[in-house]
């Protein structure tokens, strides 16, 4: 099975609004579901490092490691992807964008081959919104995990435990 780690975020707007993508498999192109921003991190880079730079490829928003609260959460995750078996270790962060940063149109010009085969959207969502979602979204619930958020962060890591996907 095929191991890496990743390095996702929770990227909420002024409004709290929290942005997804919606992807689907080649193998399974009637499924799809929400997933965060994020990635793998690369051999020698930092968690922080890696979901600042996923960030700026999948959305063209610039954020500096600074912004980034957390870990917020972690968590594993073992799923099928582009026909190989993966477990993905991950980190979750929090990072908000205000002002003009907010306002700046989301890019698709950093995405890879594969996301340009896999991603069908990328959608700023208000909790209400989510909770009314009827595909898969991941983690399983988002909406929950992502409420008491809102306010802010107390400071702890939640480990999200172990997924099959």
């Amino acid at each position: 099975m095929r191991h890496r780690r990743g390095a996702r975020v929770l990227l909420l707007d002024d409004e709290g609004r929290l942005l997804l993508a919606r992807g689907h498999d080649t193998d399974q192109p009637e499924r799809s579901w929400w997933f965060t921003v994020g990635g793998g991190i690369e051999p020698g880079e930092s968690d922080r490092d890696a979901a600042v730079r996923e960030v700026l490829e999948e959305t063209g928003l610039r954020l500096d490691p600074a912004d980034l609260q957390g870990p917020v959460w972690t968590r594993s995750a073992i799923f099928d992807f582009y026909r190989e078996r993966c477990r993905q270790d991950e980190v979750f962060y929090l990072a908000r964008i205000t002002g003009t940063q907010a306002a700046v149109p989301l890019t698709r010009e950093g995405w890879t081959e594969i996301e340009h085969d896999v991603v069908d959207e990328m959608r700023w969502w208000t909790l209400p919104e989510l909770r009314q979602v009827t595909i898969e979204v991941f983690p399983a619930s988002l909406p929950d995990l992502l409420e008491p958020l809102l306010d802010g962060w107390d400071g702890q890591t939640r480990h999200l435990g172990e997924a099959t996907e």
